[in-house]
């Protein structure tokens, strides 16, 4: 016969049921630490994870949440500290400053970053096509036409095996060697 162990606090909890009584300090209690665990873990600040278990507390107790019985309530509270974790993360971002602007001299406004690439990104992309191309060359030429057709000409499955006269599997084979080899 199984019997509940005492290392997991569902075992120490006295069972409630929400028709008997509203929630006291003692049912809430043998949670705590896995509260405090959770929320260490998603914020990893201690003090903020104690603060925001607090405030599940206090929801609990000044009864602005209520508990239904239609879960477990453990699992009732973490979802509660979830959704404390959810508002305490949209209301830093809200208050978050888009960057340090004032420092770079801009007074107040923010320096925006150009989508296309800079002078040294260019030339490494070239550099790196430059390889990637050298590499094509070394291929074996029924590789590399199926690469090519593929890859490069953005041709059809259909029309690649038509027109090199192969199975689709070989063609997925041909494909498979040309990107291991070009990415070495």
């Amino acid at each position: 016969m199984h019997t509940a162990t005492a290392a997991h606090p569902d075992a120490l909890a006295p069972a409630f049921t929400p028709a008997a009584a509203p929630l006291s300090w003692a049912d809430v209690l043998p949670y705590r630490g896995d509260l405090l665990r959770y929320a260490r873990r998603k914020l990893m600040d201690p003090s903020l994870a104690e603060d925001l278990v607090h405030d599940v507390f206090e929801a609990v107790a000044t009864g602005r949440a209520a508990f239904g019985g239609r879960s477990a309530l453990r699992t009732w509270l973490v979802g509660i500290l979830k959704h404390k974790i959810v508002d305490l993360v949209r209301e830093r971002a809200a208050h978050e400053p888009l960057a340090d602007a004032d420092d770079a001299g801009f007074s107040g406004t923010a320096s925006l970053v150009s989508a296309q690439p800079g002078p040294d990104e260019q030339v490494a992309c070239r550099q790196r096509l430059a390889q990637a191309m050298a590499r094509l060359e070394t291929l074996t030429p029924g590789v590399r036409q199926a690469f090519e057709l593929r890859v490069l000409q953005e041709r059809s499955t259909e029309e690649v095996c038509s027109a090199l006269a192969i199975t689709e599997d070989n063609l997925f084979v041909r494909l498979h060697r040309a990107r291991r080899a070009l990415a070495a």
